[in-house]
C-alpha cells in the first residue's frame, strides 16, 4: 500500500488555522489592535471600508519593526512575546501565539509598512495568500501601518458567509470598544468609509466610558473598587434602573484582556439579586487584576476564554464588592451633600404666641330651625341623571358602534363580552396592539401615514454605536411619520412623530428600538417595516389598568374582529379566550 499521509504546504496550513483565528473582519481588527497595544502605541488609528470586507487598515506609533522582523512576523508561530513554555504562565501581552498575522496573510492581500526607531528607513512588504509579492525600503514614520484588503478573496465560500456591511461594522465596533475601554490612556480614532466614527482622547476610565457610550451614561454609573491579595477589582456597574433586556454593556477584563466568563457573570447577577426586573440584564465594565501565574489564557486562539486558579474565591469577592457598591448607591443619593445646611433660625429670643380664645355657645343647635324632609326619596328630587365617563382621551373617537352585545371590564385588563357560542374574554392591551399593527402596516403600504409636527423638538441622547444602527433605518422611520433635525453621535433631534405615539414615550420607544436592532440579525426593509410596526403598536396601545368607557370597549371589539388575524397580537401571544356555553353549563351540572 502506498503512503497516503503528506505534510500540508504552509499556505494550506495557514488557511486552515485562519478558520479559527479569523472568522470575520472583526477578528482581523481585534488582532491588529492588540498588536498595536503590545507595541506600546500612544495613538492608534483604525480605518475600515465596506464593513471591513474591502479594507481594514491600522496605523500606530508603536515601536515598529526591523526589516528582518517585518518579514518574519508573517511566518507561523513567529512571536516576540514568549521564548519558552514557562512564559505562558507569566504573559502580560495581548498576543503570544504567533498565528494571527500568518493566518491573515493566508486569506487576504496584506501590505505592511513599518520602521523601527533605530533604523534610518522603513520596510514595505506586500503579501497575497501567504506569498510575498514585494519587499522594499521606504521612507516611513516610526510605528506600523498594516492594510488588509479583500478578506477571503481566495476562499469564496468563506466570503459568501459574511453578513451585510452594517452587521460586520457592528462587530468591528464591538472589538474596537473592548480594546479602547481598557486602554483609556491611548488615543484612538476609527473611520468607516472616510467618515469618523470615534475620536477618543486619552482619559481616565470613567471619561472613556462616557466618550464611547455618550454623555448621558455618566449619571448611570456606580463605581466599584476592591483590593485583596488575589484580586484587584475596579470599574463601574450601571444603576439597576438602567438595566436592559440585552447583554449589550457587559465587559469583563482580566489583566487588561477582554474575556467571556459565564461564571463571573453569574457573580454579577447574584449581586443584583432583588434589584432587577424579570429577564433584565445589568450593565458593567469591570477590570480584574490577578497574578499572572494564577491565570491560564492559552485555552482558545481568540484568547477570550480563560481559567482561574481559584475561581470560587474570585466569585465571592466580586459578588461582595458589587453588593457593597450598590448598597452605598442606595444610601448616598438620599443625602444631598450639595445642599446649604444653614437653617433659617432667628437670632433673638421670641416669646411664644398665645392661642386665640374661642367663645362657644353650648346651647346652639344648627338643625333646630331646619325644615325636615318628608322622605329619603325627596332628597333626590330634581336631580338629573348624569352619565359618568373616565377623564381619559377617547381612543376610538368618531367610530360607529356596530356591536350591540354588552361588555364590561374585568380588573381593568380584560373585556368580557359574548357571542352566540358563549363568552369571550379579551386582553385589551393585546387587542389594541393588533388593531394598531394592522393599521400601521396598511398605512405604510398605501403611503398614507398620519404624522404630527412637534412645536418643540424632542432630543434623544445618542452614542456612536446607536447612531451606526440608526442611520440605515432613518428613511424607513421617516416613511412611518417621523422627521429628524440634528442627527449626530450625541443627540437625535425628533421634529415629527406618528399620530399613534405619545410625545413622552418617544425617547423610550427609540431607545428600545435601537437596542432591539443591536441584538437582532440584519433586517431587509420590508421585514424592518413590520418589525417597526410591531414595536410602535406596543408603545401606542392602551395599557392594562386603563379604564375604558363601554362605547370604547365596543369600538375596540369591532376593530379587533375586523382584523385579518384577530386571535394573536403582533408578538404571537393570544388575544382572547372563548368560553363555550356548553362548557359553562357543565360547570353547574351536578
Amino acid at each position: 500500500m502506498a503512503d497516503i499521509i503528506e505534510l500540508l504546504p504552509d499556505h494550506v496550513a495557514n488557511q486552515i488555522a485562519a478558520g479559527e483565528v479569523v472568522q470575520r473582519p472583526a477578528s482581523v481588527v481585534k488582532e491588529l489592535l492588540e498588536n498595536a497595544v503590545d507595541a506600546g502605541a500612544s495613538t492608534i488609528k483604525l480605518i475600515i471600508k465596506d464593513g471591513g470586507k474591502t479594507l481594514v487598515q491600522l496605523i500606530d506609533d508603536g515601536t515598529g519593526m526591523t526589516t528582518t522582523d517585518a518579514r518574519l512576523c508573517f511566518e507561523r508561530h513567529a512571536t516576540s512575546k514568549i521564548k519558552k513554555a514557562e512564559d505562558l504562565f507569566s504573559i502580560k501581552t495581548k498576543g503570544f501565539r504567533g498565528e494571527a498575522l500568518a493566518s491573515i496573510a493566508a486569506i487576504s492581500q496584506v501590505r505592511l509598512r513599518t520602521k523601527n526607531e533605530d533604523d534610518d528607513v522603513g520596510t514595505e512588504i506586500a503579501i497575497e495568500g501567504s506569498e510575498v509579492k514585494e519587499q522594499q525600503a521606504v521612507a516611513a514614520e516610526k510605528g506600523c501601518s498594516l492594510a488588509v484588503k479583500n478578506l477571503f478573496y481566495n476562499i469564496p465560500a468563506r466570503r459568501n458567509f459574511l453578513k451585510s456591511d452594517n452587521v460586520e461594522q457592528k462587530h468591528i465596533i464591538d472589538e474596537f470598544q473592548r480594546v479602547a475601554l481598557v486602554h483609556h490612556q491611548i488615543r484612538f480614532e476609527m473611520y468607516n468609509n472616510d467618515t469618523i466614527l470615534f475620536q477618543l482622547e486619552p482619559s481616565n476610565m470613567r471619561q472613556r466610558i462616557v466618550q464611547i457610550f455618550g454623555r448621558n451614561t455618566n449619571e448611570k454609573l456606580v463605581p466599584v473598587n476592591e483590593s485583596t491579595e488575589i484580586l484587584k477589582l475596579n470599574g463601574f456597574v450601571f444603576k439597576p434602573e438602567f438595566a436592559k433586556k440585552s447583554r449589550q454593556h457587559q465587559f469583563f477584563f482580566v489583566n487588561d484582556r477582554f474575556i467571556k466568563s459565564s461564571y463571573m457573570h453569574h457573580a454579577v447577577l447574584s449581586a443584583f439579586e432583588g434589584l432587577l426586573g424579570p429577564n433584565m440584564q445589568p450593565g458593567y465594565i469591570l477590570h480584574m487584576e490577578v497574578p499572572t501565574e494564577s491565570l491560564d489564557v492559552n485555552i482558545h486562539p481568540t484568547k477570550t476564554e480563560v481559567k482561574f486558579e481559584d475561581d470560587h474565591a474570585l466569585y465571592a469577592i466580586i459578588r461582595s464588592a458589587l453588593k457593597h457598591s450598590l448598597g452605598q448607591f442606595n444610601v448616598v443619593p438620599a443625602l444631598d451633600f450639595d445642599r446649604n445646611q444653614s437653617l433659617d433660625v432667628p437670632v433673638g429670643s421670641t416669646p411664644p404666641e398665645s392661642s386665640p380664645r374661642i367663645q362657644v355657645d353650648p346651647t346652639f343647635n344648627p338643625f333646630d330651625n331646619r325644615q325636615k324632609d318628608p322622605s329619603w326619596n325627596a332628597l333626590y328630587d330634581g336631580i338629573q341623571e348624569v352619565e359618568f365617563a373616565p377623564s381619559q382621551e377617547q381612543l376610538f373617537e368618531g367610530q360607529k358602534t356596530t356591536t350591540q352585545v354588552p361588555s364590561f371590564q374585568y380588573k381593568k385588563k380584560y373585556i368580557v363580552t359574548s357571542n352566540k357560542s358563549g363568552l369571550i374574554v379579551i386582553h385589551q392591551a393585546r387587542a389594541h396592539q393588533r388593531v394598531l399593527y394592522e393599521s400601521l402596516t396598511h398605512q405604510m403600504k398605501e403611503r398614507s401615514v398620519p404624522s404630527q409636527s412637534l412645536a418643540f423638538p424632542i432630543c434623544v441622547p445618542m452614542n456612536q454605536e446607536q447612531l451606526t444602527i440608526f442611520e440605515p433605518h432613518q428613511n424607513t422611520l421617516e416613511l412611518m411619520g417621523f422627521m429628524f433635525g440634528k442627527v449626530d453621535q450625541e443627540v437625535l433631534e425628533v421634529t415629527a412623530i406618528h399620530n399613534s405615539l405619545s410625545m413622552d414615550l418617544v425617547p423610550t420607544f427609540l431607545s428600545d428600538l435601537l437596542e432591539k436592532l443591536a441584538n437582532e440579525p440584519a433586517k431587509k426593509e420590508d421585514h424592518f417595516t413590520h418589525f417597526l410596526a410591531q414595536i410602535m403598536s406596543k408603545y401606542g396601545a392602551i395599557r392594562s389598568g386603563t379604564t375604558l368607557h363601554p362605547a370604547t370597549q365596543t369600538h375596540l371589539i369591532d376593530d379587533l374582529f375586523s382584523c385579518a388575524e384577530p386571535d394573536r397580537c403582533p408578538n404571537g401571544k393570544p388575544i382572547f379566550v372563548a368560553l363555550a356555553e356548553k362548557m359553562i353549563q357543565n360547570k353547574f351540572t351536578l
